[in-house]
This record gives structure tokens, sequence and C-alpha cells, in this order.
């Protein structure tokens, strides 16, 4: 997993008014599943769609959300597990292996799909990490009409959820920008895979930005790695330019 329960993003509040609720949405399939909602008071014209680790819709990616909507992005963390888990929210040791193996990639979309319908907005922008930020570049190839997806040390050529396929074996379809903000000491991930992957969006003419923090582990965007407060800065400036 990405991140441990008591963990917070390396977001300082700003204090702007939001308002937040955790409801529930329902797909094309009659599939229930949990989003966690962030509103701003004067949002802007761009929205956010947050895809979490494969623990699904936790209090991190909740207070994610929240960080975005002081920024003034409208924004939805959603949750996978629906389907096999229910909505209700889960304890810190929810086991979350068997909801990924029984996950497939086409209620994934089923998902997002009602999520966007849901924000109803012209400038979606997804942003996932690990799970989330493989999810995040697989939907850059479903002609969604999202505006851009940024992708937190994902996995581009693995099978996961059941159905995707590889990201890089994707890549002549992606038809928005990618951003992928890489941990350099990623053991999951490597420097050659993610060279294969900045060269794959390249062939295929996607309009991209790879960046790896050298010495950065995997999960490093987190108020408790302090050590890597600077990474963790940089990531969130980047996205911030990246929306705008």
């Amino acid at each position: 997993m990405c991140f441990e329960p008591d963990s917070d993003p390396p977001i300082e509040p700003n204090g702007k008014p939001i308002e937040t609720r955790r409801i529930n949405l329902v797909a094309s399939d009659g599939a229930e599943f949990a989003v966690h909602e962030a509103t701003p008071a004067e949002p802007s014209s761009t929205t956010v769609l947050v895809l979490p680790d494969v623990r699904g819709l936790f209090r991190f990616y909740a207070e994610l959300a929240d960080r975005f909507a002081e920024h003034g992005y409208r924004s939805l963390a959603i949750d996978y597990f629906g389907r096999t888990a229910g909505t209700d929210p889960r304890p810190d040791d929810f086991e979350f292996m068997p909801h990924i193996e029984a996950m497939t990639y086409d209620s994934f979309v089923l998902d997002v799909r009602a999520a966007l319908d849901h924000l109803a907005a012209d400038r979606v922008f997804v942003v996932g990490f690990c799970f989330g930020g493989s999810n995040a570049w697989h939907l850059a190839a479903e002609g969604l009409g999202l505006a851009g997806v940024i992708g937190f040390y994902g996995h581009p050529d693995r099978d996961r959820p059941t159905g995707s396929g590889s990201v890089i074996g994707k890549v002549d379809r992606i038809t928005c920008p990618v951003l992928a903000l890489m941990a350099g000491d990623d053991h999951m991930i490597t420097p050659d895979l993610v060279d294969r992957f900045e060269q794959a969006l390249a062939d295929a003419g996607v309009r991209h930005e790879v960046v790896t923090y050298p010495g950065a582990p995997h999960s490093f965007f987190d108020r408790k790695q302090e050590e890597y407060r600077a990474e963790s800065e940089d990531a969130w400036n980047r996205i911030v330019s990246f929306l705008g």
C-alpha cells in the first residue's frame, strides 16, 4: 500500500471555506460505491477526480480532496470496492487484497463514468496514487474527454485491475496530457521501466512530463516523510501548474 493509516497529505490546510460530504453514487450496472466530495465556496472551472491506492477510499484521499477544494478545485475521491465490500467506512486493518483481486477494469470504468456524470464538468483532471496512478493513466486512453491525468508512482506495465492490460500497451490511444511523478528509490517500479514508459509516450506523440525524484521511496508524498518535504512541495507545485 502507499500510505499508513495515520498519514496525511503534505499540503497544509489554507483555511479557505469548503463543503464536504460522503455520499454514494450508482454506476450504470446498478452498483453503488462511496465517494468523498469537497466543494470550494468559489469553485473554478477545473475539477479533480482522486483515485486512491489499493486500500480504496481512506482518510488520506478524502483529505487530499479537501486540499484541492481549498485551492479552488471541486474534487471527488472515489472508492473501488462497492460491489464486494459495501459502501460503509472501513477500519484501518481492512483486508483490501481480496477486493483488488475481485475487481475488474470494466467495473472500474463504469464507476468512473458515474463519477464524471456526477461532476458534470467540462474540465476534469484525474490524480491517482500507486494503483490509482496507473489507473489514472489507463483512463487517459478511454476517450472520456479528460483534460489531463496525473499519476504518482503508478506501474505502467501490468494488468491490474484485471482486464486493464498494460498502460504502455495503450499509449497510442491516450488523448490528453500525462504527468508522471515517480520515486527514484522505488523497488517495484525500476528506472528502466520508467524509461520505457517515457519512451512509449514520446513515440506515441503524447504530451507528457515524467519526473523522477532521486532517492525518494515509493509513497514519498506524505507529511510523515519529512525528509522528502522538498520533493513533495515540488510535486504539488507541478500538479497545480498542470491543472492550470
